[in-house]
């Protein structure tokens, strides 16, 4: 009988990972799409800063493309009384450019002789709050007024902010080269936008084309509605409010009312600052009774303006929850400055409506069907 021992019995080994089996476990998959993910990041991260630098060129093109977008109806009425391309955009091009010019001359000649009187009121009832806020009951002291006018003005003079928010109007030839070149491609997107428009679509057939036509009418709808509405909804705004202040007798009400029509174009934060600024002049000529009386004129026009006007003049479709307005003022103020601010929002309104309209009405998600039991063994096998 042997006495050696039996060896061991040998393990088998496990077959070595593929390179497949380990792309497509778990673990893979989350590596894959956070790759993705990280992709994608990069070339939008890309694209803007090119965007930036590019700024000159890129602002005027968006600021042509909205008010090609807001003179459409314009253009399709010339057009269908039988005039040529070519004549009705020249008048539609020079008519705009005289009523527009029109209306900035009006503004210059009403706010430039009273500016520095309302800036000086603007600061004098600031000096009149630290006051009331000094010799109240809350505990604030002189140096910390001090302390928050200081920083306050040491960010509005700093080069960070002249490089952000002033950045689009520091330099007059910039300026003027900007809107030289609005001018030149407005022209071109009157005349032939749906033809440019449909040069981009020539390499998609199908649905791809259909998607693209469907985009395209709907980004000229959404774009032209928004400012049209805005500018009416600005109106009425200033119109409210400056009557207002006439009626109470707040010197200035010219000019706060200007400031209100051009506050109205930046959402939330610019019928804020006009507000403020109205009730601070009223509170140096008038008193403080006064300026709480433009304060409550300042909230029920801006609440007639959201409840009432706003649903009418402008589609729901246009409508943006405050959050994703506040992002796109604060991203259009950081990569474009003050005319960042002003078109952020409209942008920020057609990617919207583009999203919505990326599939056809008729195309809808499938319903949630429970499954069915044959369904059920097979997934629990």
């Amino acid at each position: 009988m042997s006495t050696e021992p039996t060896p061991p019995t040998a393990h088998p080994r496990r077959p070595r990972p593929t390179l497949a089996s380990l792309l497509t476990d778990r673990l893979g998959e989350v590596g894959i799409r956070s790759a993705q993910i990280l992709l994608t990041l990069a070339l939008v991260s890309v694209v803007v800063i090119g965007l930036v630098q590019l700024k000159l060129v890129v602002i005027p093109v968006l600021i042509a493309l909205i008010l090609a977008a807001a003179l459409s109806p314009v253009i399709g009425w010339l057009r269908r009384r039988g005039l040529s391309a070519i004549l009705a955009t020249w008048i539609t091009l020079i008519g705009g450019i005289v009523v527009f010019g029109g209306v900035v001359t009006l503004i210059v000649f009403a706010v430039r002789g009273q500016w520095e009187e309302l800036s000086s009121s603007a600061v004098e009832g600031i000096d009149h709050i630290a006051d009331f806020l000094q010799s109240g009951s809350l505990p604030i002291s002189q140096e910390q007024i001090d302390g928050a006018r200081d920083a306050l003005l040491g960010f509005v003079t700093s080069s960070q902010f002249g490089t952000g928010a002033l950045a689009g109007v520091s330099a007059a030839a910039e300026v003027i080269t900007g809107a030289l070149l609005a001018v030149v491609v407005l022209f071109f997107f009157l005349k032939d936008g749906d033809r440019i428009w449909a040069f981009f679509l020539r390499p998609f057939t199908g649905r791809g084309l259909e998607r693209g036509r469907r985009i395209g009418s709907t980004a000229v709808r959404t774009l032209g509605g928004y400012v049209r509405g805005t500018a009416i909804i600005a109106f009425v705004d200033a119109a409210g409010i400056g009557i207002g202040l006439a009626i109470l007798q707040v010197p200035l009400a010219l000019p706060l009312a200007v400031i209100v029509f051009i506050g109205a174009f930046i959402p939330i934060v610019g019928a804020t600052v006009a507000g403020i600024l109205a009730a601070l002049v009223a509170l140096v000529a008038n008193g403080p009774v006064v300026a709480l009386i433009v304060v409550a004129i300042v909230i029920a026009v801006n609440q007639l303006e959201g409840n009432f006007l706003q649903p009418v003049v402008q589609a729901k479709s246009l409508k943006l929850h405050p959050l994703v307005i506040l992002v796109a003022l604060t991203a259009g103020t950081i990569l474009g400055g003050i005319i960042g601010a002003v078109i952020s929002v409209p942008i920020a309104a057609v990617a919207w409506a583009i999203l919505k309209a990326w599939n056809p009405p008729t195309e809808a998600a499938p319903p949630f069907a429970e499954p069915s039991p044959d369904e059920r063994t097979t997934t629990t096998a």
